[in-house]
């Protein structure tokens, strides 16, 4: 009987095993995968710093000619890109940051991208607050680190404001030199237009009696130090942030290159405006940046930007952050 029964059991579930083999085999077989998206997730990412919650934001990349970098044999330059897998032509892509630093108190950005001034594949800035959960009318403060315009030419859309409730603030050496229109006719006519987006960028803060300008020694917010880091341009200022225990350099354009500028900070920038300033600045804050641990943020190393500076033997590598959970005990 029960041998009966388990014959019987056991020809019940080949006939259902077959019965669905042969539903399969008669589902219609796609011809094709789905089309391929080609979208990026949107970009921004996002940090805790004791109690200030900071926010990378992504405005988009520009091709950086390798012939920029001043300093070292055109040889050596392109073994240190090869060894981090770097396209160089048209040149090597480097992202446009800015960061979005909610203290509890005040929204603040830290430079606000390209706007229209670059081209297209730049100008994210406003879609990718937006993505992060903000709006930008709801941001009070803009710190520009210097005003060339990756940094600055996003605070206007049009002519208009960008961020209707904000006060800008830059260093007074800074504005003293951009903000000044003999001082174009002192460069050559290949940067004359950059004096000319600067203007037009504050212009409508100006006008609004919005735009402010700091000596390097003012206090302007709760738990943020403004650190004077000239060289690349004459004003250039960084920002160090801290709550608790923990401090955030926000440097602007210390580094353009990470495959170069750490292992080699005396290499400049043919943008610097004074480059042997520019490589000091750059030595000293590197030195103190991997010394006191902080935690960094640049405008044009890899999107999001923020890690560590670690000291090795007389030179110095980037250490990244890695994805996570947002907390503040990283």
């Amino acid at each position: 009987m029960k041998i009966a029964l388990r014959q019987k059991l056991s020809c019940v579930m080949v006939a259902a095993c077959l019965g669905s083999v042969a539903a399969l085999s008669a589902s219609p077989v796609l011809a094709e995968a789905p089309a391929q998206q080609k979208t990026q997730v949107p970009g921004y990412y996002r940090m805790m710093l004791g109690d200030f919650e900071v926010t990378a934001l992504y405005d988009g990349y520009v091709d950086l000619a390798t012939s920029l970098l001043k300093g070292m044999d055109e040889k050596d330059l392109q073994s240190l890109l090869a060894r981090m897998f770097l396209r160089t032509t048209p040149g090597v892509q480097t992202s446009v940051n800015a960061f979005l630093v909610n203290t509890g108190s005040h929204l603040v950005l830290v430079d606000a991208g390209t706007a229209q001034c670059f081209g297209s594949s730049t100008g994210h800035i406003l879609e990718n607050i937006r993505a992060a959960g903000y709006r930008p009318q709801d941001i009070d403060t803009v710190l520009l680190t210097h005003l060339h315009p990756d940094h600055a030419c996003g605070i206007a859309q049009n002519g208009k404001m960008a961020f209707p409730n904000v006060t800008v603030y830059v260093g007074k050496a800074e504005a003293d030199f951009w903000l000044n229109p003999a001082n174009s006719k002192t460069v050559d006519a290949s940067r004359q237009g950059l004096f000319a987006m600067a203007q037009a960028a504050v212009a409508p803060y100006q006008a609004a009696n919005k735009l402010k300008f700091y000596q390097q020694e003012d206090a302007l917010l709760a738990g943020v130090q403004v650190i004077a880091t000239p060289g690349h341009t004459p004003g250039h200022s960084s920002y160090l942030f801290t709550s608790k225990d923990q401090s955030l350099l926000l440097w602007g354009d210390l580094v353009h290159s990470h495959s170069v500028q750490f292992s080699h900070p005396e290499v400049a920038l043919e943008f610097d405006s004074n480059q042997p300033q520019a490589i000091e600045t750059r030595r000293k804050v590197l030195a103190d940046a991997a010394r006191s641990k902080l935690w960094v943020g640049g405008a044009h190393l890899p999107f999001p930007g923020l890690g560590h500076v670690r000291a090795d033997a007389d030179s110095y590598a980037w250490v990244p952050i890695e994805y996570g959970p947002i907390r503040s005990d990283r």
